[in-house]
């Protein structure tokens, strides 16, 4: 693959550390990315996306998120001309283009819109790879994340994976955005979203786990195959604590002894209150507490960790 360089071949202490981003094939300081207009990456939110997380100066889990993209991609039919390590080098040369040693790093694949004379058809449309890394981005507060989240249990439900698959990650978030709006009109932090039978799926950038007498449960239905969930199970097993994956009902959740959630923009997160119901008095969960604990000690050790090569600046 053949990258342009050469707009960006001098940093700019100034921008820079803002973020970096790449276009179809050209770098730029992030304040400069821009996708036309007509695209229907933006038009139809014809797109997938994925994000990694660098903490330390090291990626986390890059090679599960090139290959959750990788199936999103093919799942919805978009397929860039850069191959899985050429990928890998984008982001590691963004990374190192803004100087970050916490960052939040986004890859999307959007579709173009077919030339003039040919059919309106995504078939003729040609998809394209954008990227960007910025400073880290946290999910919530710290002073949230210290007193546990105020959650809801929304009354929009989740879009059902019948028509959109939920495993593809995707920008069709007018049911989270929705649930977002009832959340703070409600004064909680944010919501999650049960699908038509009444079952929790997740809320919007997290997944959900629920923990009764030790037991922690979390959705296998119409949800993210999330990586901070894939971790978080693997630390339940570290720490002997089962984990079961299955259908988890809404009673379940709000008998529930502890609820956690999970986001690359975070890490594990207790939560403290639900529809004000007061958990844990009013505090992350003890197993809340030790999952989110032990994740960050890891991560801090080099756990799953891929060091940006910063000399690709």
């Amino acid at each position: 693959m053949n990258v342009d360089v050469s707009h960006a071949a001098t940093t700019d202490s100034v921008l820079w550390p803002a973020g970096a981003a790449f276009i179809d094939g050209a770098y730029m300081p992030i304040a400069e990315a821009k996708i036309p207009v007509t695209d229907w990456g933006f038009r139809r939110s014809d797109v997938t996306y994925d994000v990694v997380s660098v903490w330390d100066g090291a990626f986390f889990r890059l090679d599960d998120h090139l290959k959750r993209f990788r199936a999103s991609m093919e799942a919805m039919r978009l397929v860039p001309q850069e191959s899985d390590e050429d990928t890998r080098s984008i982001l590691h040369k963004l990374v190192a283009k803004a100087g970050l040693r916490e960052a939040y790093v986004a890859m999307d694949c959007l579709r173009g819109r077919p030339l003039p004379g040919l059919q309106y058809h995504p078939k003729n449309t040609r998809p394209y790879l954008s990227a960007y890394a910025i400073p880290y981005v946290w999910l919530m507060t710290q002073e949230i994340i210290e007193r546990g989240a105020h959650m809801i249990v929304a009354s929009t439900p989740r879009i059902p994976e019948a028509s959109v698959n939920a495993r593809a990650k995707n920008f069709h978030w007018a049911d989270m955005t929705a649930a977002l709006f009832e959340a703070d009109d409600k004064g909680a932090d944010n919501p999650i979203l049960l699908d038509a039978a009444g079952n929790v799926t997740e809320g919007p950038g997290y997944n959900v786990f629920c923990i009764t007498d030790g037991v922690v449960s979390t959705p296998d239905r119409n949800v993210l195959g999330g990586i901070t969930r894939l971790s978080v199970m693997e630390l339940c097993a570290e720490l002997g604590l089962a984990c079961e994956v299955r259908n988890v009902p809404v009673d379940e959740m709000r008998n529930a002894d502890e609820i956690l959630i999970s986001s690359t923009a975070g890490g594990p997160i207790g939560v403290s209150r639900l529809d004000g119901r007061i958990l844990n008095n009013d505090r992350p969960g003890p197993i809340s507490q030790t999952l989110r604990e032990t994740y960050w000690a890891k991560r801090k050790s080099g756990w799953h960790a891929e060091s940006v090569n910063y000399e690709a600046a």
